[in-house]
């Protein structure tokens, strides 16, 4: 196990704690703890994918990429979407 953590790059970490986020966003709204109306569900949404593109910069997977890139637009559009109905 050790090996396996010592291969681990800056790039790798970062990913892995996108995904963290990511999940645990989704885990919150499923057990009810976080509403996806509220802006932290599309927000922590759009940060771990940012920090997952990161990691797919050093280590390029096209189906992870574009996964993450749909991930990104419908994060921003919740964020605006969120900014909308405040306002009004």
């Amino acid at each position: 196990m050790s090996d396996l953590l010592s291969t681990f790059t800056l790039a790798d970490l970062v990913g892995i704690f996108g995904t963290l986020i990511v999940t645990a966003a989704y885990f919150a709204t499923q057990m009810r703890y976080l509403n996806s109306d509220d802006i932290l569900f599309p927000v922590a949404n759009l940060a771990g994918s940012l920090f997952i593109v990161y990691s797919l910069v050093f280590s390029f997977n096209l189906a992870s990429a574009l996964m993450e890139f749909f991930w990104i637009l419908i994060s921003l559009a919740g964020i605006i979407n969120y900014l909308r109905r405040k306002r009004a």
